[in-house]
């Protein structure tokens, strides 16, 4: 077995996926016949731990890569530039979350950071713009519209 940086990883995504899955089973049963309160995290963590273990399969067969980061910290840098910046990005969305709320700062996160990792040119940003609003309303409206959840809705726009 190779330890690579993706063998470590889907191994330590498999550990916290297998500690959270057995923490489902400690949550208390529903009551008069709702859904479980564990369905909606078994749902996520079953695909996560496949796709974890996927991960381990794929970083096992391929062959070793030594295209990682120079030396120096401009390399490091440079090399992980993209996570960076979609981190300091989500940093500011959380930041801004009470001035902008959830609608407003998700469609701009969504928006910039799609314009950052796919280009600026203007048929792109139109894309980056329909995609934004797409997701981000949609998503919006089921949470909030269907299944009575109550998000951050900012100073800006007042929805409730």
């Amino acid at each position: 077995m190779q330890l690579n940086r993706d063998t470590s990883t889907a191994i330590v995504l498999l550990l916290i996926c297998g500690a959270m899955l057995i923490n489902t089973f400690q949550m208390p049963a529903a009551m008069f016949g709702q859904m479980p309160a564990a369905l909606w995290p078994r749902l996520i963590l079953v695909p996560l731990a496949l796709l974890s273990l996927l991960l381990l399969v794929k970083a096992q067969l391929a062959e070793p890569d030594d295209s990682g980061p120079g030396h120096g910290f401009l390399q490091w840098l440079t090399y992980y530039k993209n996570p960076i910046v979609c981190f300091a990005l989500f940093f500011l969305f959380l930041v801004t979350m009470p001035i902008l709320g959830m609608l407003i700062g998700g469609l701009l996160y969504v928006f910039i950071t799609l314009s950052f990792l796919g280009g600026w040119a203007p048929r792109q940003m139109l894309q980056h713009a329909l995609v934004s609003i797409f997701f981000v309303v949609g998503m919006w409206a089921i949470f909030t519209q269907l299944l009575g959840v109550f998000l951050p809705e900012g100073i800006l726009l007042r929805v409730y």
